[in-house]
């Protein structure tokens, strides 16, 4: 990370820290045992906030993808599916669609599910809506010589798919693809609320112990915009590679 980058990121907790008042920064200084402790509680939550958005992330990508296939198919009711699935998901709030899962799934389904697992799958399935729009755009911006020329060397639908335009397809829409892997982090803490142990929660059990919320939630958000600064470095290190191979 750029050192620029670092001191902006940084900077204003710096400023903060050195104001008087009745501010209490001691809550979360390294200096201090007591202070150290509460710092690596609020960081306990990070395994939790990473893994929760990589497997929903995944598994949303995968569920988008099938979802977009069927919508730009001949197939009518296909089409009519796909539109129906995207409009209804979309319009259901996330933390609506996660207290659903949570709490509705078990009485619909009769079984159990975990608080780590309702996040996920609440999570996979709102995005999954706009991953599919995503893939559908991407695939759609792919030129119809390309289905021609796949054709013409007796390439089925599933390998042209496969080799010709999902390629060239995930070249076209990989920053949409970051902005949701980031969108997806932040909407994780929404979790929060049905006691995922993640960052957001982890604050907030904090806050309820010290009674200090400023200072505490001012370390949360600098734990999630260090957080989405990294998989915006990374994104962008993967366009450029993936620039420089097909240049190749």
């Amino acid at each position: 990370m750029k050192r620029g980058t670092i001191l902006a990121v940084l900077g204003p907790a710096f400023l903060l820290a050195g104001c008087t008042g009745t501010w209490g920064w001691y809550v979360v200084n390294p200096a201090t045992k007591s202070g150290a402790a509460n710092l690596k509680f609020l960081l306990g939550g990070l395994y939790y906030t990473v893994l929760l958005s990589l497997t929903a992330i995944l598994i949303s990508v995968v569920l988008g993808l099938l979802i977009a296939l069927p919508g730009l198919g001949a197939n009518r009711i296909a089409r009519s599916l796909n539109r129906v699935y995207v409009e209804v998901v979309r319009a259901v709030p996330i933390l609506v669609l996660i207290l659903w899962v949570y709490y509705g799934m078990p009485q619909l389904a009769d079984i159990s599910i975990s608080v780590f697992w309702a996040g996920v799958i609440a999570l996979a399935l709102s995005d999954s809506a706009f991953q599919a729009e995503i893939f559908r755009a991407g695939i759609q911006s792919i030129g119809r010589g390309q289905y021609e020329a796949a054709h013409s060397i007796s390439l089925g639908y599933a390998d042209t798919m496969r080799f010709v335009i999902l390629p060239q397809a995930i070249r076209r829409i990989l920053p949409a693809l970051g902005n949701q892997f980031v969108y997806m982090l932040k909407m994780s803490s929404l979790v929060s609320v049905i006691g995922m142990q993640e960052l957001t929660r982890k604050a907030n059990e904090l806050v309820v112990t010290e009674y200090r919320p400023l200072e505490i939630y001012t370390i949360l958000v600098l734990e999630y915009l260090v957080l989405i600064l990294i998989v915006s470095a990374g994104v962008r290190w993967l366009e450029r590679r993936m620039r420089t191979d097909e240049r190749q």
